[in-house]
């Protein structure tokens, strides 16, 4: 019997060196790429570095710098007009295409490729693209149209036309996901509400919405996050441009590190973007209470 408890431990303890062994080579690639680059950023952001000259510790100064600014202000403004306009449409959009193609049409699996296909699209490739159809002077919408709209140099349209192009490239991804939560309702509850005399519009505000509220929160989270944090359409449509009219914090915070070399107010920068979506985000996890079904 001891024997047989020492074979099984050391069995064990051999299962768990294995284990390790496999876990390492992750954890360290978190430690070296995430957690220290997070720490040296963190307190950078009380210090004052140019990449050139030694590091001088400056205590809260540009966290003060940036909270007094109206630039930072504007900016901000901008980033909270994006991130909501784009998890607002690309919540709804995807919530009534997957309604659509839940309904078992015609060539479904079509659909579904071709709504995905813009989310695994190269950035590149899609800004070249929109960069065509919005252009002033040979693009797509403007010689269909016989107009010549200003669309990405004119401060009132180069954020909606940025919003348009993010919604429609996370629909498909969103689509997806709501699409695995229709799967998840049974065809019996619509079997039941059909006999009762409900319509469709009522089986859906009162059957669907609710059953399908936890893909829906589950998205809005994962859209708000990313859209608080988008970047390389900016860059390669706009630059922030016109008149600051899209520039966002991510975008910003690239600028003061790489271009006018203030790594101190880059890493302040950061911090408040990640102190703004963990706000965010903690409300819609407390809000969630109040909609999302069995959340209560």
């Amino acid at each position: 019997m001891i024997k047989g408890k020492i074979k099984t431990n050391m069995k064990n303890k051999g299962i768990n060196f294995t284990t390790l062994l496999f876990i390492i080579p992750s954890v360290t690639g978190c430690i070296l790429f995430i957690f220290l680059p997070s720490f040296a950023s963190f307190i950078l952001s009380f210090c004052d570095w140019n990449l050139l000259t030694n590091i001088k510790f400056i205590g809260l100064d540009n966290y003060k710098e940036l909270i007094s600014s109206k630039e930072f202000w504007f900016i901000l403004k901008n980033t909270i007009e994006y991130a909501v306009s784009v998890t607002i449409f690309a919540t709804i959009i995807p919530i009534i295409l997957a309604g659509v193609i839940n309904n078992k049409i015609k060539y479904s699996s079509i659909y579904k490729t071709a709504y995905f296909l813009p989310f695994i699209t190269p950035m590149i490739v899609i800004a070249m693209i929109w960069g065509w159809i919005f252009d002033p002077n040979i693009g797509l919408i403007n010689t269909l149209l016989k107009l010549h709209i200003e669309w990405l140099y004119d401060k009132n349209l180069a954020m909606p036309v940025i919003i348009i192009i993010s919604v429609w490239k996370q629909i498909g991804y969103n689509m997806i996901i709501l699409l695995s939560g229709f799967s998840t309702i049974s065809n019996q509850i619509y079997e039941a509400a059909e006999i009762d005399g409900a319509s469709g519009i009522t089986t859906f505000f009162r059957i669907t919405l609710p059953l399908l509220s936890s893909s829906i929160f589950f998205v809005m989270i994962i859209t708000t996050i990313s859209s608080f944090q988008v970047f390389d359409l900016i860059y390669m449509m706009t630059q922030g441009g016109p008149e600051n009219s899209t520039n966002i914090l991510v975008y910003w915070l690239y600028k003061n590190a790489f271009e006018y070399f203030n790594i101190g107010k880059a890493s302040a920068i950061a911090y408040i973007l990640f102190g703004v979506i963990l706000i965010l985000t903690i409300i819609q996890w407390q809000l969630r209470k109040k909609w999302v079904l069995n959340e209560h």
